[in-house]
């Protein structure tokens, strides 16, 4: 059984033995392991996708359309909730069409195994993540405060201005660990029950909630449904992401396993997001640095809970660097555990 979701495939393939189209099935679950490797070791290079846009650039384009049309800031509250949850319903219904249109392409095609196999790879973060975060931990090395303020810029939303070194350093940990959960494991997760339909349609609305998602005023009603949506395709994800990080804990040491234990039990409900204090709080405990807490947005403040508060709060490029070899370990530990469920599934 390929997967939990099945769509009908057409044109129906031969017997397994004979077409070699069938063994992609509906999800083609062997094909995570490869995946999974050439994202880790290629990424997303930077020569390809000057050229052709990206998956998730597409689909950024979308939400900017939808915005600039349904967003309008004389409608009443009601009514901009309404039709940011028609917005949210267009985002995850063409992620979803665009998914299966993909795997219909790559079950009628001869050797369209590999369009599969490229699109799986192409919606992964593994690589591009850890470069993004290196290149702060980089820039904090080589190129002072302005160079690493515009390096995090890249991967998070808050003001950088408004961040001195060790906010710097905390905001990419952050983000390394957020991402392990809504870069890596949940388009995996979502491939698993519903194939490509699943795995566009979830980086559509993840897209769309790093989009329009917060909590700003004119995303504090449109934005309110692809917000809650998020929320909910996140979490499974978010708690596969925390477990992984405690079962790779012990390479740092025992203490850190148990401090892992105790935020997962005390921090990660504490946290203002339902999903991002899960990860948020393994990793902060991992390093024994405090992460999240208050933080700007767009010029406001957002109050929220200190993950792992006893821990340090003056974290720097060596934190980032440990970090980044944790996650690495947990995305080695994701692939290990998808070996399994491929061939189980396929």
């Amino acid at each position: 059984m390929p997967s939990i979701i099945s769509p009908p495939r057409w044109p129906p393939p031969a017997d397994r033995a004979d077409d070699a189209r069938g063994v992609i099935g509906l999800g083609g679950t062997w094909l995570l392991l490869p995946a999974l490797v050439l994202d880790a070791t290629v990424g997303d290079p930077d020569w390809l996708w000057r050229r052709l846009p990206h998956p998730v650039v597409l689909l950024g384009r979308l939400v900017d359309a939808l915005d600039a049309r349904l967003n309008v800031d004389s409608d009443a509250p009601a009514k901009r909730r309404a039709k940011g949850l028609l917005a949210a319903l267009v985002i995850a219904a063409t992620g979803a069409l665009a998914g299966g249109l993909t795997h219909w392409i790559a079950v009628a095609l001869p050797g369209g195994w590999l369009i599969e196999f490229l699109a799986i790879a192409v919606l992964l973060a593994q690589r591009s993540l850890y470069e993004h975060v290196e290149a702060v931990a980089d820039a904090i090395r080589d190129g002072g405060l302005d160079a690493a303020r515009v390096a995090v810029a890249r991967i998070v939303g808050r003001d950088p201005s408004s961040l001195d070194a060790p906010g710097i350093a905390r905001a990419a940990i952050e983000s390394l660990a957020e991402g392990l959960c809504d870069g890596v494991v949940a388009p995996l997760f979502w491939y698993v029950v519903a194939g490509l339909p699943g795995m566009l349609a979830y980086k559509a609305i993840n897209t769309a909630d790093s989009m329009i998602g917060n909590r700003t005023p004119r995303y504090r009603d449109f934005g309110r449904a692809v917000a809650r949506v998020d929320d909910v395709v996140n979490w499974p994800a978010s708690r596969l992401a925390a477990l992984l990080l405690l079962v790779v804990s012990p390479l740092m040491s025992f203490a850190a396993t148990r401090r892992v234990a105790v935020a997962l039990r005390l921090d990660a409900r504490r946290h203002r997001s339902p999903n991002a204090g899960w990860p948020e709080a393994a990793m902060a405990a991992v390093l024994d640095v405090a992460l999240a807490g208050p933080r700007r947005y767009a010029g406001e403040r957002v109050e929220d809970a200190w993950m792992n508060p006893s821990g340090r709060r003056d974290a720097n490029e060596e934190d980032i660097r440990l970090a980044l070899t944790v996650y690495a370990a947990a995305c080695a530990l994701l692939f290990l555990l998808c070996i399994p469920i491929a061939f189980t599934l396929a």
